[in-house]
This record gives C-alpha cells, structure tokens and sequence, in this order.
C-alpha cells in the first residue's frame, strides 16, 4: 500500500479540524476556565476562536495560497499559547497541544508551499 503525500495532508488536516472543533465547541468550558485562570479578558478568547476556527476552515481550500495562510495562523496562535503558558510557568505537558499543532500547522504550510507556483 503506498500512501500518497496529499493523502498524509489531508489526514494532518482532518486531524487539526477534529481536534479545533473538539476544544473550542465540545470542551469550550474548559476554554472559557483556561482563559480565566490565565487573566486574559473575554474579548481575546472570542477573538482568538474565531480566528482558530476561520483558519481551520482554510485548510480545506482548494487554494493553495488560503492553506498556507490558514496553516501559517494556526501555527501562529499555537506559538502565542506556549508564550501565554511559558508567561505563567506551566509544565511542559501542558504546553504539548500547542506545541503538536504548531508543528502539524507548520509541516502544513510546507507541503503546501511546495505545490504553490509563483507567477511573476
């Protein structure tokens, strides 16, 4: 059986929808407790899902130019959530979502980027 590099893409992307749509709509009261224990006001954690959410949508784009800029922000929005937990000295499993998606958002973007052509 041979498994093809967009077929690993889109499984890395079924992944990164599955576990956004998990955290931010099944779990979103722990979300909401996250975002209060760190003192972050309310409007941050409506903006931040929105964007987490947009971005995830991007993903699926047949556009390869709205994947990387979907990828890119997550992998953008998973940098800021280690700073936030390095900033209140959390261990490190607590930082390995982050971290997971980050590197999966960033392997996203570089796939993609390879299948992009620029046209000057």
């Amino acid at each position: 059986m041979v498994i093809s590099t967009a077929g690993i893409l889109y499984a890395l992307k079924a992944f990164l929808a599955g576990s956004t749509f998990f955290v931010w709509v099944v779990r979103y009261q722990n979300i909401k407790e996250e975002f209060k224990a760190y003192r972050l006001p309310i409007w941050l954690r409506d903006l931040v899902g929105i964007l987490k959410l947009s971005f995830t949508i991007m993903l699926f784009s047949s556009e390869l130019s709205i994947v990387i800029l979907g990828s890119l922000g997550i992998a953008g929005l998973m940098f800021a959530a280690i700073i936030t937990h390095l900033r209140i000295k959390n261990p490190i499993y607590k930082m390995l979502p982050a971290m997971s998606l980050m590197l999966i958002s960033c392997i996203i973007a570089i796939f993609s980027f390879q299948g992009l052509q620029i046209k000057i």
